[in-house]
């Protein structure tokens, strides 16, 4: 099995395309945390030309609602949410700079589409194990939204969070390569 590649937010050119998916990827960085209510505000900014709450270019949204944290940590559970849910969105905020996600899940033809015209990249982050990814969580800041609880914007730094790739620019999806790999072995 190969190394998992260090990947670090954000990310130059070079790294983007360097990435194919299913590699494995170990991410350090900063990582904003939005879900559905978050994005519908953001893309209503972005229509009427507000301000965002912070600069989407070159960022990397976790599709997340992570839990308090519990004293002495830094960041609670904070698992991946279903990314379909933010299909609706992802399109436009790709188009004004968004680099990357992190999710669980496939993602819609337009997503995959859009990812690969701009160039960005989707990581599968695997559910079930919120509190260790939590761990991953370095330090952790309210960006915008509080009212919204789970679903505010926070901005995480975060070290060695385990991923996959699984939307590359080049079109290619980690859950098409899994079915093939399902077909080889029944043949």
């Amino acid at each position: 099995m190969d190394q998992p590649i260090r990947v670090t937010l954000p990310m130059n050119e070079e790294t983007v395309a360097r990435l194919c998916a299913g590699d494995q990827v170990l991410i350090c960085g900063p990582v904003y945390t939005a879900r559905d209510a978050a994005h519908a505000r953001i893309v209503q900014a972005i229509q009427s030309g507000e301000a965002l709450p912070f600069d989407i270019r070159n960022q990397c949204i976790y599709y997340a609602g992570p839990t308090p944290a519990r004293p002495g940590h830094v960041a609670g559970a904070v698992g991946p949410t279903t990314s379909s849910r933010m299909d609706g969105f992802t399109p436009i905020m790709l188009e004004h700079g968004l680099q990357s996600m992190i999710g669980k899940g496939k993602r819609s033809a337009a997503v995959r589409e859009a990812i690969a015209v701009r160039h960005a990249v989707y990581f599968v982050a695997a559910g079930g194990v919120a509190a260790l990814l939590g761990q991953c969580v370095q330090k952790a800041e309210m960006v915008a939204y509080p009212e919204l609880g789970p679903e505010a914007i926070r901005r995480y730094e975060v070290r060695d969070f385990p991923a996959i790739v699984g939307n590359d620019m080049y079109g290619g999806d980690v859950y098409e390569l899994a079915a093939q790999d399902r077909e080889r072995t029944k043949r």
